[in-house]
């Protein structure tokens, strides 16, 4: 199961979210200072958290002005829900149950009181009581005729089991397993010849199934779901740690400090072992000599320690490898020694020269990696692999360049981990995940935390990394690239580099990868970012929309000047359809109607039939209430990832295939 979205109320500074997207693979929280995003990762811990985590507590966690609602009973934290996660299905998980109920969602939550609630959305529903009432008085009543006179009615015990059951009642759980027992007991009443009362008391068993149904799915679904496990900045891995001194301190409960006391917990659990386990190996006397079978022991005892210990050692050298010094060759690269002697376990990291280092002796940045890797393996692949990893501020001391290959890290961990973190950092936001990034912000107290799917956000300051993250990249590929694309939008973008990866997936040609694509804001800007370009000696092309603005863009003597007539890309030049002057949009007409459709529940077919050649942009913003290009863009997004170039329409594979190759032949 992965987490399709997620609300938190009530929570410190959350007073309500609202319901917010969280993507397949990676979800990425920005916002300022203070905007709650440490207070909502905390708050998902919580949907499922590894064990040994603090619960909710009202005196720490509820609103602090409202606690007072609390303690004089007018609110019950039974009836706060504080966090709630809509769960889909995956495949491996509907290999488990009935086929009716493969498009379920599964919707949990945990209370203030920290009571686990959930329930199944879709599938079929279980029967009310009204539904089978009448059904059950008339075969009770049949029943009665062939009970001993002073044996117990039928009818009597049906009274007394539903006696309090509303009509709403859904017979599901206890209930249906009340009425099932009901049923057994009583079935030696019915006349075998009786076919109308046969098939009654079957039907009845059937209503009464689907809740029981119900019930084994939503056991299974609990049973699947992910744990979140969240990574503070403060976990720290001592360099040097005194086991019998650490398993003292972990069996009474009394740490010495919270956070280097986890990461030291971790890595022992990382490593196979208990504190108690490896102080005891190391206080063991060596038996007599000629005790064969002893010295076998003690030996078998003392290579598995070293065995573990190189085995964690290497795992956590090829991580960080790959992150640290990616561009390095293996065998001159740092290594990680974890390696224990008598009552000491050391952490080391031998250099390319061969010197032994402790940890803390190397900087804060490469210490949080190895403290990262080692909370990580420990809590989340080791103890659960389904689960959803929470990042407050990673690399938050790493160099921006890495914290840029980190970011490739992330995606990695992504793929078979869900993951939520929030950042500050441009370089832990790609130009090409902005649909993955949620603004996070509190510009009221009164209001409380607020989650924007959209990238939008009252406060300018939530969007400061998005601005620094484009502006970087801006940077870099502007002057970088000798072959540009300028297009008018961040939308178009999106559009344009997932069109190229469906289409070269397929084996068609798509955008060639020296091409550098840049988005312009408008059209008008277009101009100006295409003779800029232009002036530097590179090869430009610019596409642009065939309505009024584009078509003002195209026009202008600057813009010809500089590119040449075939230099300048129309979209109506590569449209095939009815719409007389089609944007990029409409390049995708059919597609976008299916995935506004599917993905955001926006329906439109039938308007986009009656007016074909009306702009399908017109046609969602005239149709749907509050419609915004940018939703539509990152559905499609999500769409191209899971689909490939078979499920588009064939005139739009033509289109956009033709606009690449023209695209192509112009920057070769």
């Amino acid at each position: 199961m992965r987490l399709a979205e997620a609300k938190i109320q009530k929570y410190r500074s959350i007073q309500d979210t609202g319901w917010f997207a969280v993507e397949d693979q990676k979800t990425i929280l920005v916002g300022p200072n203070e905007a709650g995003k440490t207070a909502l990762l905390r708050a998902l811990q919580l949907l499922s958290p590894p064990k040994d985590i603090a619960q909710f507590d009202a005196l720490r966690d509820y609103p602090r002005s409202e606690y007072n609602d609390i303690t004089t009973g007018k609110v019950k934290p039974a009836n706060v829900k504080v966090v709630q996660g809509r769960f889909v299905l995956e495949d491996k998980d509907k290999k488990q149950i009935p086929e009716e109920f493969h498009n379920c969602t599964y919707l949990f939550w945990r209370t203030l009181d920290n009571k686990p609630w959930h329930q199944l959305e879709g599938g079929p529903k279980a029967c009310q009581f009204s539904n089978i009432k009448k059904d059950l008085l008339r075969l009770a009543a049949h029943m009665d005729k062939s009970t001993d006179e002073d044996a117990e009615k039928p009818s009597t015990q049906l009274s007394a089991l539903t006696t309090d059951w509303p009509d709403y009642r859904v017979v599901a759980g206890e209930y249906s397993k009340e009425i099932q027992s009901w049923l057994e007991t009583n079935l030696q009443y019915i006349d075998e010849d009786n076919n109308t009362e046969e098939k009654r008391y079957d039907n009845i068993l059937k209503q009464i199934g689907v809740g029981q149904e119900r019930d084994r799915v939503l056991k299974l679904l609990d049973s699947k779901r992910p744990v979140f496990v969240l990574f503070n900045n403060y976990f720290r891995v001592r360099p040097l740690i005194h086991l019998q001194h650490l398993a003292q301190r972990l069996e009474s409960g009394v740490l010495d400090d919270e956070y280097y006391d986890y990461g030291n917990k971790c890595l022992l659990q990382l490593l196979g072992f208990s504190a108690k386990e490896l102080s005891r190996l190391g206080k063991a006397d060596e038996p007599a000599a000629g005790d064969k079978d002893a010295l076998q022991a003690y030996r078998d005892q003392l290579d598995n320690r070293s065995y573990q210990l190189n085995a964690a050692s290497v795992r956590l050298t090829n991580e960080i490898q790959n992150v640290w010094r990616p561009d390095r060759n293996r065998a001159e690269a740092d290594r990680l020694r974890v390696s224990a002697d008598a009552q000491y376990l050391k952490v080391v990291v031998e250099d390319d020269l061969g010197v032994e280092i402790e940890l803390d002796q190397r900087s804060e940045g490469f210490q949080w990696l190895v403290s990262f890797f080692v909370v990580f393996f420990a809590e989340a692949e080791d103890g659960h692999e389904n689960a959803v990893l929470l990042l407050d501020e990673p690399g938050l001391s790493l160099h921006g360049l890495k914290q840029r290959d980190f970011r490739g890290t992330i995606s990695k961990l992504a793929e078979a981990n869900q993951t939520i973190y929030t950042t500050h950092s441009p370089f832990l936001v790609g130009p090409d995940e902005l649909d993955m990034v949620r603004v996070v912000e509190m510009t009221d107290r009164t209001v409380g935390t607020k989650v924007h799917t959209t990238v939008t956000a009252t406060d300018p300051a939530g969007l400061l990394p998005l601005q620094e993250a484009l502006g970087y990249d801006l940077a870099q590929s502007l002057f970088g690239q000798k072959r540009n694309l300028v297009l008018e939008g961040l939308t178009d973008y999106w559009y344009v580099e997932a069109m190229s990866e469906l289409i070269t997936s397929s084996s068609g040609e798509g955008l060639k990868q020296n091409i550098s694509m840049v988005p312009a804001n408008s059209a008008s800007k277009v101009v100006y970012f295409a003779t800029i370009l232009h002036a530097q000696k590179l090869k430009v092309a610019a596409l642009l929309d065939s309505d009024s603005a584009g078509e003002s863009a195209a026009s202008q003597d600057t813009l010809v000047h500089a590119l040449g007539h075939k230099a300048i890309l129309r979209t109506k030049d590569f449209y095939s359809g009815d719409v007389k002057k089609p944007e990029v949009e409409d390049m995708l007409r059919e597609s976008l109607i299916n995935v506004a459709k599917s993905e955001l529940s926006w329906d439109i077919v039938k308007a986009a039939s009656d007016q074909s050649s009306r702009p399908i942009v017109d046609l969602f913003a005239s149709e749907i209430p509050d419609f915004s290009k940018y939703k539509l863009a990152k559905a499609f997004l999500r769409w191209a990832r899971i689909n490939d170039a078979s499920a588009l329409a064939v005139q739009e594979v033509e289109a956009w295939s033709r606009l690449f190759s023209k695209t192509n032949q112009v920057l070769k």
